[in-house]
């Protein structure tokens, strides 16, 4: 069933090319917008595009048409022509219908297989440290667009690429190697990937205390930071490690499982996952290889040193280090080979990379020199790039120990989900795992939606009470509405029979959800285009609201003729129904009661 939208668009098309033969419109040039609620209607048809092509003036040319559909089309019942547009009121007898159609249709909106292929690679964790507050948007973000763009007929892998190797994780393993005394974390009693984080914030405490050391010796600053010999000695392990030494390969393998055995928990609790997982320290050789095979073709150089090189300064860019002079990778090195293992692994019509605006540079650099390798996956290569996140205390630095790590976030914002539900007396008749379920899904589902609820080109503050306030633009609010439906539907009968509009029109409340409802297709499809949660963040609380005024001015249960209640009982079920199948794309659960 097409859309009121496509209807109205084909039915304004075909009407125009009737009254004025040379008019020659297609649908797709037709404009409609909801009409703005101090005019009587429902939709609007933009008329100034066709008032000079067609020399009418808007009065005459918006009667001519609205006539037209209203005598040749059901679902039209009124029109009114206000300075340009055309405002059509739909039929009830249409909504009838459609409630009718799809009420207790659970994955209304879904769309059939497009046979499109997208990988969307997210989280892309360092196994220096935990995963932390500020990978929680990305981690987030990724995970709804995969689920967005399933659900609008994509094939999609979730891939996550781990960066396993290079001079930050060598830094984290010589902190290790200096001061751990063989600490683990089955004897420290530490999460694997918290532990590895510690040496991390270490190597930076020591080296800055090196560094200062030598400056106070009479070096120079720019030699100190050179000469710091715990630098020194990550570099000389990042050699060793490529070189394949066995010793320093082991404790890399060691420390790095530490890490993936914490990495899974976190994951866990946010309900996040993987299809694919790639690894660094898999690709930066393929890398090598591509790097080589630019070399013989003449679109790389090499300098004195041995580095090797592209110049993209024709391209309004700069020159870009591909090998150090040494032989060891830089992270364009091993994303070069990751880009070519991801496209001959699944052909994906596109590949996108969700990474903070941070990278933008890198990510245009990186799809130009893929296309000028020749490389097949270079033109399928999409950055969602996303602004970064920061607490109201400022932004973090892993490196200085300033960061809230993930698994602290999620405990802090189920004690908060906690601390509000016994504040406001809502505990009776829950069990104890009732509530703990309760608790994980109010404060979960008030991180993700807070997360999500921005554009994701947009930098923000995140503020963990504003976050999950039950009358704010939250989560909490539109899984209050979702339990009160519940709740009203579990107190009544429906008799799952079809519905008319009978003596009783539609209330403009009743018409207000059901128009917003019908909408869910085109708003999906909207979101898929755009890679964007926000916008359906924006169609859930507005579901949310709309359908809180209407039960707030018109009862369900006493309703003034039973077959009213039966249509306000569907009306509620495609509403809860709604809701739920928006918020799993967010990947949020709504509660039945609460």
């Amino acid at each position: 069933m097409l859309s009121i939208v496509s209807q109205i668009k084909i039915a304004a098309a075909q009407a125009l090319n009737h009254l004025f033969p040379e008019a020659n419109v297609t649908d797709e040039v037709i404009t409609v917008n909801e009409t703005k609620p101090e005019f009587t209607g429902d939709y609007t048809v933009v008329l100034f595009p066709f008032v000079k092509s067609l020399r009418q003036n808007p009065a005459v040319l918006g009667k001519a048409l609205g006539d037209y559909l209203i005598q040749n089309n059901p679902i039209f019942t009124a029109h009114s022509t206000v300075a340009g547009f055309l405002n059509l009121t739909i039929s009830d007898n249409y909504f009838a219908s459609f409630l009718n159609e799809n009420y207790s249709v659970k994955d209304f909106g879904r769309k059939e297989s497009n046979g499109k292929k997208v990988m969307i690679e997210y989280a892309s964790p360092n196994t220096n440290k935990p995963i932390h507050f500020g990978h929680l948007r990305n981690n987030f973000l990724g995970w709804s667009v995969s689920e967005i763009l399933k659900a609008s007929g994509y094939d999609v892998i979730k891939a996550n690429l781990v960066n396993d190797r290079g001079i930050h994780i060598c830094k984290s393993m010589i902190a290790w190697m200096r001061y751990a005394n063989d600490a683990t974390p089955e004897s420290t009693g530490i999460k694997g990937d918290h532990l590895v984080g510690d040496y991390y914030v270490m190597f930076n405490d020591v080296y800055k205390q090196e560094v200062a050391d030598l400056i106070a010796q009479g070096k120079e600053k720019e030699v100190a930071e050179k000469e710091a010999s715990i630098l020194v000695d990550a570099q000389d392990l990042l050699r060793k490690w490529e070189a394949g030494d066995p010793e320093v390969y082991r404790l890399w393998q060691t420390m790095n499982n530490w890490v993936y055995a914490g990495f899974d928990v976190t994951y866990n609790k946010l309900g996040v996952d993987f299809d694919q997982m790639y690894y660094e320290s898999n690709t930066y050789l393929l890398g090598k290889e591509i790097v080589q095979e630019g070399l013989e073709k003449g679109i790389l150089f090499k300098k004195e040193n041995g580095s090797v090189w592209i110049d993209l300064t024709a391209d309004g860019l700069d020159e870009k280090l591909l090998l150090r002079a040494d032989g060891t990778s830089v992270y364009m090195t091993q994303d070069l080979g990751t880009a070519r293992l991801k496209y001959n692994d699944y052909k994906m019509d596109t590949s996108a990379y969700v990474i903070a605006d941070e990278q933008n540079y890198h990510m245009q650099v990186l799809k130009l020199i893929l296309q000028k390798l020749g490389e097949p996956c270079a033109e399928g290569i999409y950055h969602l790039s996303y602004g970064m996140v920061e607490l109201p205390s400022g932004r973090m630095k892993s490196r200085e120990g300033t960061v809230v790590d993930a698994d602290d976030m999620i405990a802090e914002m189920v004690r908060l989900a906690k601390e509000q539900t016994e504040e406001a007396g809502k505990t009776e008749g829950f069990t104890e795992a009732e509530l703990e379920h309760l608790y994980n899904m109010v404060g979960l589902g008030a991180l993700k939606f807070y997360l999500l609820r921005v554009e994701p080109k947009k930098k923000m503050i995140f503020d963990p009470k504003e976050s999950i306030d039950l009358h704010g633009f939250t989560a909490t609010f539109i899984q209050y509405a979702h339990a009160r439906i519940c709740s009203i539907l579990s107190k009544n009968d429906i008799a799952y029979g079809p519905v008319s509009i009978g003596k009783d029109p539609l209330l403009q409340l009743e018409k207000d959800l059901l128009l917003q409802i019908e909408q869910y297709p085109a708003i999906l499809e909207q979101a898929a285009k755009e890679y964007n949660p926000a916008s359906l963040c924006n169609y859930a609380f507005r579901i949310a609201q709309t359908f809180n005024s209407f039960y707030a001015q018109h009862s369900i249960a006493n309703a003034e003729s039973e077959e009213k209640k039966q249509l306000r009982l569907m009306l509620a079920t495609m509403t809860a129904n709604t809701l739920q199948n928006v918020m799993a794309l967010l990947g949020i659960e709504v509660p039945n009661k609460m």
